[in-house]
């Protein structure tokens, strides 16, 4: 019988979560890889070599690809012979070993988990609890799958329960342009087929767990239903011309997985959750030798890949731009900013929006006149760092504060992720404001652009305070201009139709 001593256990745990927080899993990398090289869009292929080379950084720096570090998601398989020498239920051990990972002083790591769900929602400061699913097993080892799972991406997640004659294909197509490009892809999808509401999304979780393997498939031919399934969605999503970051590209997915499970006759539950770019999961096995040994991967396998902004980039000093100069950029323009720059994010907003409701003036440094906010909040920075990973948080979530702030702080511009909603981008029209895009997945890049960093108010918020960043050539895209025009619509539309398998909506 083995032994699985609580210790192990819990160091397991820990070393796994900071092990996916700096290492990309290989398979991805090589994927991604071939896409940069197969890719025809200029601004999806910046973005690709982005996060590819932030990527290689991260292994070498051991610190975070994204500075959303993460919900941890743990997956167990118990073997039944198992004997536990612990104190704690798995519950708490696991927890016990994100408390630590999240914690470690040489890498420390965002915590985002906030309790209640639902009021206060004050943030657990340790990233616990984590979601933990058991299974017992026949056998001796506990199989360990983990995932640190960002918000903007588990914010995407779809399901529904179709009629059993419905198309699936047709599902999917319909679903993922609706995702936007919160979700960072390239990437993949987990698709859950079958069983009840609650086991498709579970199998649909679980699938983002496996390898890329779609090129080798492509290769040999499929062998059932489910792997054709996976080679037409494949294909066709990628034609949906969403591609890098939703720029408009070749390359959308990088696979698509798919976990089915029998359902009632009457019934036909989907369910489909994307994994962004900052892709981090890990198995390993536990069999009472010890704690788990992971073998770091070499930097050598990382491609020789180079980024520049190049020489069309314009540079722009925040501290002396005007409304005059930004009405002259236009959507794709390539921007390297320099000078300060406030931060906030949700719940920043929240609060500037309830004290402008109740007539009260912002806290003493809170003066967005002609200034520019970027939706960001940083991993702590350790060692000599300014400031930790900090790479942009999903903009759509900051579209129902866009109006007031634009309208009654003297806010001119937004720099976040991925694409602004209709009310949004109403408001960047008529208040002649700008939208910037920076890539998500490239967070500690981004972050060597922060050359300082003080708190400016909502100190209580940890990473959604406000702050004012000092930065210098900040890498990013013109995503909605002053006319409201967004490359989010015209980007995807544009290379749908170049690819021209799907017909192009208007």
């Amino acid at each position: 019988m083995t032994t699985i001593r609580q210790e192990d256990f819990i160091q397991s745990i820990a070393d796994g979560f900071q092990y996916i927080s700096y290492y990309h899993p290989q398979d991805y990398i090589r994927a991604l890889a071939a896409a940069y090289e197969a890719e025809e869009s200029p601004a999806a292929k910046d973005a690709m070599a982005q996060i590819l080379v932030n990527s290689r950084m991260c292994a070498e720096d051991h610190r975070p690809i994204c500075q959303d570090t993460g919900m941890a998601v743990v997956f167990l398989r118990v073997g039944m012979d198992v004997r536990w020498e612990a104190e704690l239920g798995i519950q708490e051990m696991v927890d016990e070993g994100v408390r630590r990972a999240y914690a470690h002083p040489d890498n420390v790591l965002r915590a985002s988990m906030v309790s209640p769900p639902i009021g206060e929602r004050k943030n657990t400061g340790d990233n616990t609890p984590a979601v933990v699913h058991t299974e017992l097993v026949p056998g001796d080892r506990v199989e360990v799958k983990l995932a640190a799972k960002g918000g903007g991406s588990e914010n995407k997640a779809k399901f529904a329960i179709l009629n059993p004659s419905d198309s699936l294909v047709d599902w999917v197509l319909k679903v993922v342009p609706t995702m936007g490009a919160g979700w960072c892809p390239p990437g993949m999808l987990g698709i859950g087929i079958g069983g009840s509401a609650e086991k498709a999304m579970l199998l649909a979780k679980e699938a983002l767990m496996e390898h890329i393997d779609i090129h080798e498939l492509k290769a040999r031919g499929p062998a059932s239903p489910i792997e054709e399934l996976r080679l037409e969605l494949f294909e066709k999503v990628n034609a949906l011309g969403i591609g890098a970051q939703g720029l408009g590209g070749l390359t959308t997915v990088l696979d698509v997985k798919i976990k089915e499970y029998p359902t009632h006759a009457a019934s036909l539950p989907i369910a489909v959750i994307p994994n962004c770019a900052a892709t981090r999961h890990l198995d390993f096995t536990l069999d009472g030798s010890g704690p788990a040994r992971l073998e770091p991967p070499r930097v050598e396998d990382w491609p020789d890949i180079t980024w520049e902004a190049g020489p069309d980039a314009r540079r722009v000093d925040l501290d002396r731009v005007t409304p005059e100069e930004i009405a002259t950029w236009k959507p794709g323009d390539r921007i390297l900013l320099s000078g300060k720059l406030l931060t906030g994010r949700d719940a920043a907003h929240k609060r500037i929006a309830d004290m402008l409701a109740r007539g009260e003036s912002l806290p003493e440094g809170v003066d967005f006149t002609n200034r520019f906010i970027y939706y960001v909040g940083p991993v702590d920075p350790v060692r000599d760092e300014i400031v930790g990973p900090a790479g942009p948080t999903t903009a759509t979530r900051m579209d129902k504060f866009t109006e007031q702030m634009l309208a009654e702080t003297g806010l001119i511009g937004m720099v976040g992720k991925a694409e602004r909603g209709p009310v949004a981008i109403e408001a960047i029209k008529k208040h002649q404001a700008i939208y910037l895009m920076a890539v998500g997945g490239a967070a500690y890049l981004v972050a060597k652009a922060i050359k300082g960093s003080r708190m400016i108010a909502f100190e209580d918020l940890g990473m959604e305070a406000i702050r004012e960043f000092e930065i210098r050539d900040m890498p990013v895209v013109v995503a909605v201009d002053s006319r409201g025009e967004s490359v989010h619509k015209t980007g995807p539309m544009e290379w749908r139709a170049r690819i021209g398998k799907l017909p192009v909506e208007t």
